[in-house]
C-alpha cells in the first residue's frame, strides 16, 4: 500500500449551475474541483477517492487522463445538483435532485496518506465513525459545508451538525465559510467563531469571508487574508473547494499559514473569473498575490 501525501474523499457530482445570465451543465463536487486544480499545481502524491454511477464513469477517465491518481467506489447513483446563483454570487439557492451511496470505513480501509480532506456535500456524506477511523489514519481536513446540508424534497436546507462537539476533536483543520460559521457557533464575528471551534478542538481554523477575505487561527494566532480583486465574477461554485487545494497543497509543502492562505486566496480570485474548475498555473498565482 504506497503512502500519498495528500488525498481528497468525495463525491463526483452532476451539476445545474444557473447564473442571470445562463444556465450551464457539467460535473462538479468537491473531488471534481480539488482534482482539476492540484493538477496545475502537482499532482504527484494525490489521491483522489470517489464514488458515482457507472454511467458517469467518463469524468473519472478524464480526470485519470491528467496524470490523477483515483479510487472509485461503487454507487447505484451520482450525486445532483443544481446551484442557483443571483447577482450577488456569495449567495446561492440549491437542490439535490439524486444522491450517491454513503462512503463507508470498509470503502476507504486501505487509504494511507499525510492529509486527507472530507469534501463533504450533505450531512450523511461521512459518519462520526469514519472521521474517527481516518483521523487516526492521516491529519484530517474537513470542509464544514456538508456537515450543515440536509436535503428535504430536493431542497438543501440549513442545519446544525448535531454531533460537531465529539467530531471536531478529531478534525485538524476545518474550513467555513461566512454564513456555515455561524451555523456552527451561533457567532456572527469571525475572530469569536475561530476561537470556539478551536476551544471545541480543531488545529486549524479556516474562515473564508467572500470578498472580505479570509482569516485563519491556529497556536494562538489570527492571521487575516486579503481577498485579491477579480476583473469579473463569473462562476463561484467550487470557490470553497478551490481554496482548499490552495491551502492544503501549500501547508504540505512547509508553508506558514499566512503564505498557504495567501495562494489559496489567490487561486479562487482566479476560478472566480471563469466556469468551472480553477485552470490557472503557479505563475498566474503570484501574480494576483503580487499585484495586490
Amino acid at each position: 500500500m504506497s503512502t500519498h501525501s495528500l488525498c481528497c474523499i468525495g463525491y463526483i457530482t452532476q451539476d445545474k449551475i444557473v447564473t442571470p445570465h445562463n444556465s450551464v451543465y457539467m460535473p462538479g463536487g468537491t473531488s471534481f474541483y480539488f482534482a482539476h486544480a492540484i493538477k496545475h499545481l502537482n499532482a504527484d502524491g494525490f489521491l483522489l477517492v470517489t464514488a458515482l454511477a457507472d454511467s458517469d464513469m467518463n469524468v473519472v477517465e478524464e480526470i485519470r487522463k491528467e496524470g490523477i491518481d483515483v479510487k472509485v467506489l461503487p454507487s447505484a447513483r451520482s450525486v445532483c445538483f443544481e446551484n442557483i446563483y443571483g447577482e450577488n454570487q456569495n449567495e446561492r439557492i440549491q437542490r439535490v435532485t439524486a444522491k450517491a451511496d454513503p462512503f463507508t470505513i470498509e470503502g476507504l480501509r486501505d487509504i494511507d496518506a499525510r492529509i486527507i480532506h472530507l469534501g463533504s456535500l450533505l450531512a450523511d456524506d461521512f459518519s462520526l465513525d469514519i472521521i474517527k477511523y481516518l483521523s487516526g489514519k492521516a491529519l484530517l481536513s474537513v470542509d464544514v459545508q456538508g456537515f450543515l446540508r440536509k436535503v428535504d424534497n430536493e431542497q438543501v436546507l440549513p442545519i446544525d451538525w448535531q454531533e460537531k462537539r465529539e467530531a471536531l476533536k478529531y478534525i485538524h483543520i476545518l474550513k467555513a465559510n461566512e454564513a456555515e460559521m455561524e451555523v456552527l457557533t451561533g457567532c456572527t464575528e469571525p475572530y469569536e467563531a475561530a476561537l470556539l471551534i478551536a476551544d471545541w478542538g480543531v488545529k486549524e481554523v479556516l474562515l473564508t469571508l467572500g470578498d472580505k477575505g479570509s482569516l485563519i487561527y491556529s497556536k494562538g494566532q489570527f492571521h487575516e487574508i486579503p481577498a485579491y480583486p477579480a476583473l469579473q465574477i463569473v462562476d463561484a461554485t467550487g470557490c470553497g473547494d478551490t481554496y482548499m487545494v490552495g491551502y492544503l497543497y501549500m501547508r504540505n509543502q512547509g508553508a506558514s499559514y499566512r503564505e498557504a492562505g495567501c495562494y489559496a486566496a489567490a487561486m479562487c480570485t482566479i476560478k472566480l473569473q471563469l466556469h468551472g474548475p480553477f485552470c490557472g498555473t503557479k505563475e498566474t498565482i503570484k501574480e494576483v498575490i503580487g499585484n495586490l
